[in-house]
């Protein structure tokens, strides 16, 4: 720890020693990393997609030092849903040189109450966050502080008891992926254990990860932000999300994933792509959405949801699961005529009926964190170690 000859040194928070963010917005107090630039925001006044995006999956700071100490003061959002039971406190996720050497929870912050039966938010402002981690190696060695994934962080200080300097670059590819809020992490229970940090651990690769819950909805300003940020390995998750708003039928669905994929491939035009459909979900598997809180559930303190859709309702259009894995398969085959950097996955082979009969979805949506950790090295396994990212050349990502 510092001491009078050894005291604290605080480093600005800057673009430098993050990595996974999209922007960083300067704010009052700090800083706010964004897996969105402004310019999408501005497209869609949509407060889901604004909740989400602020919420730093994927995101961390990367420096390199010889602290024994470290400290970060940051301000969480802490979200209250009325009359559902209390979520929980978001997770600091601590990596010396690769490896995980502690954890935090975090504290205070503001607080964001939705009714969302009202249709309303509240927020009210409350205390700073210091997260300590001590007893840290010496010698130089590179740090990572993984941001919790499901919970917005504005970032003040980092004080450590050594100079800090960015991480140095270590040539390794770039993976960007975009899904819902299983890519963003729901419901694992730290930022290291969501499925894509998994993967991207495993496959030795630099993770940003787009994945917004509830906002994966084949969005063109999304599809922008997809082409210009660089990358040498780029996957997509698609589905859940539609079926859970029920906001496309199937004659608009094929355009929409179509012009999607285009406008992603005018920045990646060879960049290997990986079309995902969904995992298995038994309850929209044949029923179609909208999704809806199961009322029963949450009155005896449990969060769950329920598909609300009439399965009859799919020989009109509407959209199932069953149904988005066969248009992404035929969508995917046929452009692939013209395209062979781009492939196919199904879902289910990340996380399937197998899966689900040991491994039950808590909330019937959402993995917990034993599948998460399945799910990311399943994906590493079959995309990564011998499936379409593999040998792919590094270097347009860096």
């Amino acid at each position: 720890m510092p001491t009078e000859e050894q005291p604290w040194t605080t480093t600005p928070i800057t673009e430098e020693l993050l990595r996974g963010a999209v922007e960083l917005e300067r704010t009052e107090r700090g800083v706010l990393p964004h897996r969105l630039p402004a310019r999408a925001l501005a497209q869609c006044a949509d407060a889901q997609l604004a909740l989400a995006e602020s919420q730093p999956a994927g995101v961390r700071l990367a420096f390199r030092t010889a602290a024994t100490a470290v400290e970060l003061d940051t301000v969480p959002v802490k979200r209250v849903y009325a009359g559902a039971p209390p979520r929980p406190d978001g997770v600091y996720d601590l990596l010396v040189d690769g490896r995980p050497a502690g954890q935090a929870t975090s504290y205070g912050g503001d607080t964001l109450t939705i009714d969302l039966g009202a249709g309303t938010a509240e927020s009210t402002a409350g205390p700073v966050c210091t997260s300590r981690f001590t007893g840290l190696p010496g010698g130089d060695k590179d740090v990572e502080i993984w941001l919790p994934h499901n919970e917005t962080t504005e970032l003040l200080a980092l004080r450590t008891d050594a100079p800090v300097l960015p991480a140095p670059e270590r040539g390794r590819k770039v993976w960007l992926h975009h899904g819902s809020s299983i890519s963003q992490g729901s419901d694992a229970a730290s930022p290291t254990a969501t499925w894509p940090a998994r993967a991207a651990a495993l496959g030795g690769v630099e993770l940003i990860n787009l994945g917004l819950g509830g906002s994966a909805l084949l969005d063109p300003f999304t599809a922008r932000a997809l082409r210009d940020i660089p990358a040498d390995l780029i996957s997509l998750k698609l589905g859940i999300n539609l079926v859970n708003a029920d906001l496309l039928r199937l004659r608009a669905f094929g355009p929409a994933v179509h012009g999607f994929l285009d406008t992603v491939r005018e920045g990646h035009p060879e960049t290997p792509l990986l079309v995902v459909s969904p995992l298995l979900c038994p309850i929209h598997e044949d029923t179609p959405g909208p999704t809806g809180f199961d009322l029963d559930a949450i009155a005896t303190g449990e969060v769950a949801f329920l598909a609300t859709g009439d399965p009859a309702e799919r020989a009109y259009g509407k959209l199932t699961l069953t149904a988005v894995r066969e248009e992404l398969a035929r969508i995917v085959a046929q452009r692939r005529a013209d395209d062979p950097n781009l492939h196919y996955l199904d879902g289910r082979e990340l996380y399937g009926e197998a899966d689900h009969a040991e491994l039950p979805l808590p909330d019937r949506l959402h993995p917990d964190t034993a599948a998460h950790l399945r799910i990311g090295e399943r994906f590493a396994e079959l995309v990564f170690a011998a499936g379409p990212f593999a040998g792919a050349p590094a270097g347009r990502g860096a």
